[in-house]
């Protein structure tokens, strides 16, 4: 990500030019017989990236081409061969996908066909995770449930995909609103508010005066990125710059994504100076917004106070910050400069009073239904390619949870985000939250079957949902400090519920963690060794509900041996998906091969599976362990795969 991270290094060299990994392990040892790609704009010179391994250099040759290269071979700097060897591994790659051979878009298969909405549909079952069941509110009972109010900014349209590389454009998508009201039909009344204004119209409603007593915002710009020399100077009447950039374009083919696309603006920087005057003394949120592929950087001041600094290493698309204010005016500069590229700059700046953000509409329908549900979390333009984005959701969600939870006990939350977010300010207040990731074109439809008990929620959590954003194992290491641009990943192998193991942090929600309508018991655990260092773990799990569910199985090692290097407490080493009907029994059996109790041993060059006992473990998740049993190896194993 420019600004932040410029690029992966492993032992001082890019990863696209490192000859130890990719020619060595890659292509060496593991005899790796395809295409060696770039990331996009991540090769760095033609010398290095060729003589270490890279095949093909995206989204084009800016380094590796004829103009770079001819003179190197003729130098000597590269063989002959090892441009042969790229050839051959690019025509093997487009012979054995029969990119010579026939047209690549085949226009028979539509973008509306049954097949691929069936896929969605399963996808979604079985990836949303409810997460929180106050007093068994879920699943709901359509012949009680008379009128459902669906209030958030993700409830229609709701968000299906991220941004950046993860948009892609279906050929319809059902809501979050769609979904609950296409499954109640007139069986039960259904209101919709988005609750709070879009960052768009806040910031259009955030007005300024310039110091000479004008109506509007003064921007000053320049023709480079150190706001220096004569600017061209311009009058706004309110601090929306640019248009937001979204990927969907290229995602749905109408616009065409080439190489011609990362050159277009050219850098430049900006300084907006206005004063604001409130309306009334009190606490306020100032949002800054920004998009493009981390390009983008910012320094906002307050009546001459650094509020937030971003100017060297961009954090997220989307951040808010509070300050109080009295009731007259106060001077606000926002510093801004982009590097151009693959989008033109953009930059937008609202200002609003706390408790000020819920619409009174959405608090009145609220008080009035049955159940709320909150769609909440993010989507393409505050969770995107290039950017971090905030631990907590975007400005002015909190608070609509806080306010209609207050009006409503029965509030269910649905979380739209590709990981944790800081539920702490509203957690306790309401009685449902489910975690739907990005759940694609036919989530409405699926969200809508887990709240009214059709579908059995089944999913379990791929990560570690922390409380605090401190919590989290990496947070220490993961910004450069100061004046450097190296960031070293100092937890090691203690990532996720390994790290929060190994510094005895509860996490809010453990990593495996998921609620379902069932209940499961385990029982009757087996460990028995098979030939060639390899053993079976086998158990009987019941579904001990009166619902029909599924629930994940989940295997971990703990090692007590004295490793060579450090260890953690203990690993996932294997998993099952078992689906049961309400009373059914069946019988799991998971093998764990050699490397489920090894280590890579960096000066042998081999994994290591040292001699002694290990623990078994059969768990819910990583903090649920509820079978408990043990594998003792009477010999040390060693293997190089």
């Amino acid at each position: 990500t420019q600004g932040r991270v410029t690029a992966a290094v492993m032992d001082g060299e890019h990863m696209s030019a490192n000859n130890t990994i990719n020619n060595g392990i890659l292509k060496g040892d593991w005899k790796f017989p395809g295409v060696l790609m770039s990331d996009w704009d991540s090769t760095y010179d033609a010398l290095g990236a060729a003589n270490g391994g890279l095949d093909l250099e995206m989204p084009s040759g800016k380094f590796l081409n004829r103009q770079n290269l001819m003179p190197l071979l003729q130098a000597g700097k590269i063989n002959q061969a090892t441009i042969d060897d790229k050839v051959r591994r690019l025509l093997r790659a487009a012979i054995r996908f029969g990119w010579l051979d026939r047209p690549q878009q085949d226009d028979s298969i539509p973008r509306l066909n049954q097949a691929g909405r069936k896929a969605a549909l399963q996808a979604a079952r079985e990836s949303i995770v409810l997460l929180k069941n106050q007093s068994n509110i879920l699943p709901l009972d359509k012949q009680k449930i008379k009128t459902v109010a669906v209030i958030g900014p993700n409830g229609n349209p709701t968000a299906i995909l991220g941004g950046g590389s993860a948009s892609i454009a279906p050929f319809q998508g059902v809501s979050y609103l769609n979904g609950i009201s296409n499954f109640l039909g007139a069986d039960a009344h259904v209101t919709y508010a988005r609750g709070l204004n879009n960052l768009n119209n806040l910031a259009n409603r955030t007005n300024f005066t310039t110091d000479d007593g004008k109506v509007g915002i003064k921007a000053d710009f320049f023709d480079n990125l150190e706001l220096s020399g004569s600017p061209k100077t311009e009058i706004y009447a309110n601090l929306n710059y640019g248009t937001i950039f979204e990927f969907s374009a290229f995602a749905s083919g109408d616009t065409e994504f080439t190489a011609a696309t990362f050159a277009a603006p050219k850098p430049m920087s900006a300084r907006w100076m206005g004063n604001f005057t409130p309306q009334e003394s009190g606490d306020y949120e100032i949002f800054v917004q920004q998009s493009g592929f981390g390009d983008s950087n910012y320094r906002l001041f307050v009546d001459g106070e650094l509020i937030r600094d971003r100017w060297r290493i961009s954090v997220a698309a989307t951040e808010s910050a509070t300050v109080t204010f009295d009731a007259k005016a106060h001077h606000i500069v926002l510093e801004h400069k982009a590097e151009g590229g693959i989008s033109q700059p953009f930059i937008r700046l609202g200002i609003v009073k706390k408790g000020a953000w819920a619409e009174a509409n959405a608090l009145e329908l609220a008080a009035q239904a049955d159940v709320v549900i909150i769609p909440v979390g993010f989507d393409a333009t505050t969770e995107t390619e290039s950017w971090d984005r905030t631990f907590g959701l975007p400005p002015g969600q909190d608070e609509l949870i806080q306010k209609i939870a207050a009006v409503n006990k029965n509030t269910i939350v649905v979380i739209t985000s590709g990981g944790g977010v800081d539920m702490t300010p509203w957690l306790d207040r309401v009685s449902g939250v489910l975690q739907s990731w990005y759940a694609g074109q036919e989530g409405g439809t699926v969200l809508a079957e887990i709240l009214f008990g059709v579908t059995n929620p089944s999913g379990r959590l791929p990560v570690t949902f922390e409380r605090r954003a401190e919590d989290n194992p990496t947070f220490a290491n993961y910004y450069p400090p100061a004046n450097s641009n190296k960031i070293e990943y100092r937890e090691g192998v203690f990532v996720g519920y390994r790290g929060y193991e190994k510094n005895n942090v509860k996490p809010l929600f453990p990593f495996g963690y998921g609620m379902s309508y069932a209940t499961f018991q385990y029982n009757k655990l087996s460990v028995k060794p098979l030939s060639n260092g390899h053993w079976e773990v086998s158990f009987a799990v019941k579904n001990t509900g009166k619902r029909d569910g599924a629930d994940v199985a989940q295997i971990y090692i703990g090692s007590k041996q004295n490793a060579k290097v450090p260890r953690p407490g203990k690993e996932l080493k294997g998993f099952a998906k078992v689906f049961l009907a309400a009373g059914e029994t069946k019988q799991v059996s998971i093998k764990l091969d050699q490397r489920a109790f090894s280590y890579y041993d960096t000066n042998a060059k081999s994994w290591r599976a040292e001699a002694g006992d290990y623990e078994i473990l059969v768990g819910r998740s990583s903090a649920e362990i509820v079978l408990r049993g043990k594998a003792s190896l009477k010999n040390e194993l060693t293997s190089e795969r």
